[in-house]
């Protein structure tokens, strides 16, 4: 089964704009069943740096930019801007280097987080620091910035320090934050924050994924790194095997009771206290996505499942480092059978909650006051003192009293599968165009 964390996050909906619409032919009175899903892009989808690739004849290509990286490492830091500049990111046990700005009194108006770019000349003294020396092999290929002149890369440069202001950038206060609490922290209707989000989601995965593939599983030689770290090969000249980023495809989904008017949510130990899910899992070798789903309720809760829906899909770089690069297929499912016998091993609890109830406790989450907590311990981090506020207390109802459940964040597809059956009904899963909700209305 599926180790997912899913806690909250800021606005309510997605901004809506392109259609896709799929058809499922049913064995039941319905002949078809219509979806309609308008979503921009869930958070880490929509990378502005994989819009498209290069052609490798072009300087921005990831062949061109690596042979430009490797003739400007030994002139450092004497070399002269080049065109195209190159700006890199550094990561430190999966967490991005970023710094805060703006904002103030948490209750009001939070501060803003970016990520934090640094030049070749920093990334070779903070790489120094480490004891390590830079060559073109240490960097990985993110993609360019064509309208900035800028080509982008990503660097590791993990070790056992505290969290807090980095040594060495004072001055410009930047600080490794954990991704989820970047995710958190993230404001829906800021596409500039949503872009940066996606960036360190697809740099993250990258990073995380060299680090798991550094000796061939053929024959256990070491993997070295190929076309600037979008590819691995093995350096054993007799094996030679290549190795590409890994998909981790996950099925999630929401069963519905579609004569009762219930959702099935499910909770697992490492949750958040009160918080409600979707049940999920990994999808196994020879069996389709549809199998995937009926398979991984039936195990988890006992309840047969008949038609399942295709609803979205979302990368998930937040996972278990061992499974880097996640992508989740989100699906409606719709219950055969409705007697639950949970899995203990796999869930502490899965239950029938009516359409009221789940429509009660999207309400309860306070959203906004979660984004704007996370917010602010960013800007505590980069000031060198961490907040440690627990982002948990933050769901209460109005009168003040903690709310009897919640369900993830819009950062989460889960949201958005949850959200769409509470407005849409169980036998017209299908979204239409609405305006997107400002944080500051939750």
């Amino acid at each position: 089964m599926l180790s997912l964390f899913l806690s909250s996050s800021s606005s309510s909906y997605l901004t809506l704009s392109r259609s896709v619409t799929l058809h499922l032919s049913r064995r039941t009175t319905l002949s078809s069943l219509t979806m309609s899903t308008n979503l921009s892009t869930h958070a880490y989808a929509g990378n502005p740096l994989k819009s498209k690739t290069p052609k490798s004849t072009d300087t921005f290509s990831p062949s061109s930019a690596f042979e430009s990286l490797k003739a400007l490492i030994p002139q450092i830091p004497n070399h002269p801007t080049p065109s195209p500049d190159f700006k890199v990111l550094p990561f430190s046990k999966g967490r991005p280097l970023v710094f805060s700005s703006g904002g103030g009194d948490a209750s009001t108006t939070s501060p803003i987080w970016h990520l934090g770019w640094i030049s070749l000349a920093d990334c070779k003294g903070m790489l120094a620091s480490r004891g390590v020396d830079m060559d073109e092999d240490s960097l990985v290929y993110l993609g360019p910035k064509v309208e900035e002149d800028l080509v982008c890369w990503a660097v590791d440069v993990s070790e056992e320090e505290e969290d807090g202001v980095v040594s060495g950038l004072e001055s410009r206060k930047l600080c490794f934050v954990e991704l989820r609490t970047l995710m958190v922290a993230a404001d829906w209707v800021d596409q500039r924050a949503m872009d940066e989000l996606a960036i360190a989601g697809h740099a993250r995965a990258l990073l995380e994924w060299h680090n798991v593939s550094r000796f061939c599983g053929s024959c256990g030689g070491t993997n070295v790194a190929k076309e600037a770290g979008r590819r691995k090969q093995c350096s054993n000249k007799a094996c030679g095997k290549r190795v590409y980023p890994r998909v981790d495809p996950v099925v999630i989904m929401l069963v519905i009771d579609r004569e009762n008017d219930r959702a099935l949510l499910s909770r697992q130990s490492r949750y958040v206290p009160r918080m409600w899910s979707c049940l999920a899992g990994f999808i196994e070798p020879g069996e389709s996505l549809e199998e995937a789903v009926r398979r991984e309720t039936w195990e988890e809760t006992g309840i047969e499942v008949e038609d399942v829906v295709y609803h979205s899909s979302q990368p998930w770089p937040v996972g278990p480092s061992s499974t880097p690069c996640q992508l989740m297929l989100g699906f409606f499912a719709f219950a055969k059978t409705l007697d639950i016998n949970v899995d203990k091993e796999e869930l502490e609890d899965a239950q029938w909650h009516s359409r009221e109830d789940v429509k009660k406790a999207l309400a309860f989450a306070e959203y906004r006051k979660a984004q704007r907590t996370a917010a602010s311990k960013i800007e505590q981090i980069c000031k060198g003192v961490e907040k440690s506020k627990s982002l948990t207390t933050d769901f209460n109802v109005e009168s003040g009293e903690l709310a009897p459940m919640f369900i993830p964040g819009p950062f989460a597809i889960a949201h958005h599968l949850i959200s769409t059956w509470v407005d849409q009904g169980s036998c017209n899963v299908h979204s239409k165009p609405q305006a997107s909700v400002s944080l500051s209305s939750l």
